[in-house]
Parts: structure tokens; sequence; C-alpha cells
């Protein structure tokens, strides 16, 4: 869901941003402006067992406890391995999972038939109770979860049959399904759950599910180790391969190297790395360019001082060139975005999104009017404080390219480096963002175009400045089942939220997927986040 949506863990170990996109099936090259058509969603699935495969996450995972894994590195190793109630396909359309058919019989009432024949990997069957309790997690606080917004209109999850879950809602939901095909719908065994206590989802107490691959064990410092589920319940997504192992290579130049010379097999970048080019023109493998629903965008966190000012946030918004962004800083990897939700979001009323995504103007180097709006919001002299993640070039240079936006209409941005190892505190911790006025990242989460905007209610945890002139129209958009409806509300959220610039997109980011001449089969939406991504990873026919 939301994922990272912003993966928001206290301390992040490499906190960095993402890139996606998708779709065809011909490998991308270097080129100097991307285009949605040029996309993917898939690889083609491999034709013999590659062995095992060894791929490369970009930073060690804090937990693999399903409710706190809402980042990058963590949902690309759970999703080979614990399944959701529900399944997030490629394309980002959602299908049948471990419930292999429901039911909503009335607007507050969702009905589950659990699929049979299912087992963990310690050969024990999936029963109700264990769909029930795991979902069920996400409702207690006191559980640590990330993903509680997903559920705040659930009133009780319940195994009401041997093979029946009831999902009983307070009012409907219309984003309830797509968070059931993502994190909020993992399923993990019960009993072993319970046995684990507060060490669950560490080295020492892995999750027990039942996807097409175990997890077999977690070296801290070195990597993740999986074999395939040889009893896996669906033949069409059995893992082609024996083995597949996660490292934990966070230097990029050293993980660049080891893909362009054949020592890795793979890698997803949620941000472009220096060496982008050198992969894109490796002889050991090749680049595909993935959909997406992942954007970079500045947050705005001031709740007063200059950038408070709506009028300040629109001028500085204007200033910027998203297009030189995408060429140089992305390396051509990106897309200007006008919205905060991607079209790959747009999976239901795509004529109303697409026409009023049209209706956006381009406001870029709009320099005389940003200058205006300065000066009438009173040509403020206090410096804007934007924090960029240190480590991270995309960062400083995006950092660099607004800094200079700002001083050409007459406004002071400094810019504050924080270490890696901090930077996730900036979502979680008021006192970190204390003295910042916005901050660079990525978000991500479930393909619906409402839920760019759901941040921006009275109380949730990233609504940063407690905005809340769009807040009653988000909550009727959710309650809202009819899908014309709802997009027409949602149209009319992002055309405030886009005026008041409470975030301001930047670029729509495709997943780069690099995977080596001897495999075929990866995943390449940004629903490698949800997706048993490896599954259809084998060697080329």
């Amino acid at each position: 869901m939301r994922t990272f949506r912003l993966t928001f863990t206290a301390a992040v170990a490499a906190f960095t941003l993402l890139g996606s996109a998708a779709c065809s099936e011909s490998t991308s090259k270097p080129s100097s402006k991307l285009d949605f058509d040029d996309l993917r969603t898939t690889t083609p699935v491999g034709s013999g067992d590659a062995g095992t495969i060894k791929w490369n996450l970009p930073y060690e995972p804090l937990s693999l406890d399903p409710i706190k894994s809402f980042n990058y590195s963590e949902n690309t190793a759970l999703a080979n391995a614990c399944e959701s109630l529900l399944r997030a396909e490629p394309d980002f359309t959602v299908g049948p999972g471990l419930a292999e058919s429901w039911e909503n019989p009335d607007p507050t009432t969702w009905v589950y038939t659990i699929r049979e024949g299912v087992t963990f990997w310690d050969g024990k069957p999936l029963t109700a109770e264990d769909v029930a309790w795991s979902i069920g997690r996400n409702l207690d606080p006191e559980n640590g979860g990330y993903l509680g917004k997903y559920f705040v209109n659930v009133d009780s999850i319940n195994a009401t049959g041997p093979r029946t879950v009831t999902i009983k809602l307070k009012q409907p939901d219309a984003l309830l399904q797509q968070a059931l095909a993502a994190l909020g719908g993992i399923v993990v065994q019960k009993a072993a759950t319970i046995e684990a206590g507060k060490e669950f989802g560490t080295p020492e107490h892995l999750p027990m599910c039942t996807g097409p691959f175990q997890l077999a064990s977690w070296a801290p410092g070195q990597r993740l180790s999986f074999t395939r589920n040889e009893s896996y319940w669906d033949p069409k997504l059995k893992a082609k391969s024996s083995g597949l192992e996660l490292s934990f290579v966070a230097d990029e130049s050293t993980s660049v190297l080891a893909l362009s010379s054949g020592q890795l097999d793979g890698q997803f970048f949620y941000l472009p790395p220096a060496g982008l080019e050198k992969l894109q023109s490796s002889k050991e493998g090749d680049v595909v360019m993935g959909d997406s629903q992942i954007y970079w965008t500045l947050i705005g966190s001031a709740t007063s001082g200059p950038y408070a000012d709506p009028r300040i946030r629109k001028a500085l918004s204007m200033a910027v060139d998203r297009a030189s962004l995408a060429a140089a800083t992305f390396q051509g990897a990106a897309i200007p975005a006008k919205t905060l939700a991607p079209p790959a979001s747009w999976t239901y009323a795509k004529d109303t999104f697409s026409s009023a995504y049209d209706q956006v103007e381009s406001t870029d180097n709009q320099f005389t009017e940003a200058k205006e709006l300065v000066k009438e919001a009173g040509s403020p002299q206090q410096p804007i404080t934007l924090a960029v993640q240190g480590s991270s070039a995309v960062h400083e240079q995006t950092g660099n390219l607004i800094q200079a936006a700002g001083q050409a209409i007459g406004l002071t941005v400094k810019i504050r480096s924080i270490p890696v190892e901090q930077y996730g505190n900036v979502y979680v911790d008021p006192g970190a963002r204390k003295g910042i006025d916005a901050f660079l990242s990525t978000y991500y989460g479930v393909p619906d175009p409402l839920d760019a905007y759901t941040m921006f209610v009275k109380g949730d945890y990233s609504n940063f400045t407690d905005y809340a002139d769009v807040s009653d129209q988000v909550a009727a958009a959710r309650n809202d089942i009819d899908p014309e409806s709802r997009a027409t509300t949602v149209t009319e959220i992002q055309t405030k939220v886009l005026e008041d610039a409470v975030w301001t997109p930047l670029e729509f980011l495709p997943v780069i997927l690099f995977q080596s001449d001897r495999i075929t089969g990866a995943t390449a939406s940004s629903n490698y986040l949800y997706y048993p991504w490896a599954a259809g990873i084998g060697t080329k026919g």
C-alpha cells in the first residue's frame, strides 16, 4: 500500500528513492526523453531452471514483519514469500490470491472464500483463522504497524467458517480491495507468529508463509536466502528456478559493477544510479523501464514562515524546470509530473482522469508569474530550508535545482543535508522535522488515484502541515463505491491540492530493472513490491 507509501520507517537504513514504469517487450536503450509508452509491466517468462538467482537489494531490511515492512527492500523480499488475500497483478489489476472468490452482499460487508489445499511451508494447512488474524493485526495500533490508515473504516475481521472470512466496515471503503491485494492483505501463520513474539520478522524468527519461495535464512549484513516451495498451490506461479539470494550491496557503484560484470543477476533501482548508462550499454544484461505509480515530490512540512504560505509554495513550483530535472539529474529515466497521481494509478474511470490530467497546465519556468506571487506574499526574506538525503546525488542535484529556481524569483532556499541513516526520521519524528520547511521523497501506494491524496485528511501521520482543505472530500471519495462519481471527486481534490502546492509533484519515476543475459522473467512494474516478481525468472529460451 502506499508504500513507502513512503516507507515510513523510523531509521531507514538506506532510505533512498525510487523509479518505475513498464509495458512492451523490448528492452529500453539510453534515451533523452522517456514516454509512458516506453514502460513495461513484465518481461518474458524464463524457460528453465536458472539455479540460484542472485539479486541485490538497495539496503538490508529492517524487519520482515509484513505490517512493519512498508519500504523498498522489505517489500521486494516479502513479495516472493508471503502472499496476500488478493493478488496485485503486474498490470495493476486485482485478482484472486489466497481468496479464490469474494462477495459484497452490501456496501459494508465483504465475504472471502479461502482457497482450499493451500499449505504453509511447514506443511500445515492455511485456515480462515490464519487469514482473519493476520489481517486483523493491522487494526491494533499496539502492533506498531504502518498500514493502519487502510483499515480506518474496518469494524471487524472474523473467520465465519472453515474457509470463510468476513470483513465488516463502519462505512464503505473504495480502497479496501486494493489494500488487501498489497501489504495489508499479507497472511502469516498465526501459531508461528505468536510463538515468535516480539522477535517476529527478525533473522531468528522469519515469517511462516505460503508463497512460491520459502524464506530459508537471513544472514545479517550479508543476504536473505530462499528455496523453491515445491508444494506451492498455483502452477502458474510455481518458481521456475530453485533458489533466490538477495544481497545487501548499498553502494551503487559497487552494485553497478557487480551487475555489469555478471556477478549479480539483477536489481530494481528506485532512483537512477550514477552508473545507469554503464548498465544500459552493458553486454552482460539489459535495462528495462517498468510502469510505475511511484513519484518524486517535494513535501511541505512548514507550519510557519514563508513556505507555509501557499503562494510561496506555488511560486517555487512554477520556477522549477522539470524537463531539465528529468533529462539531467534522472538521466532521462523520469517523466515530468503535473500531478501526484501517476497514470499507472488510473485503474478505473481512465477517461475522467486522463482528461483532468490533460487540463492541468504545465507551470514550469513561469518566472514572471512566480515573481508576482512572491511579491503578493510580501517578498519574504526568511530562508526556506529544504532537507535532502546527503548520500544521494539525485537528492542533492534536485535540491540545487530548486535552490536556483528560488533565487531566480527572489527566494532564499537553504539546503540541509541529512545522513541516510537519519533521513527516515523526518517522516515519523516531528523533532527531526524541526527547522525544515520541505523535504524530497519518492512516494508510492496502491493503484487508485485517490490514494495519492489520502494523506490530506485531519490526523493522518503523513499530513505534516495538518492541511485540512480537502479532508472531507477525501473521506467522501473513499466512501463512494461508484467509480465515475469517485473519479470526479478525486479530480476536484487534485485541483485544490495542486493549487495550494501542499506537496509539489516533480517527476513520475519508472522502475529501473536490470536483468543479466542468463535470465528473464522478472516483473517490471512497481507492483513487484507486492507480486511474486521472481517466480517467473528462469533461463532464456
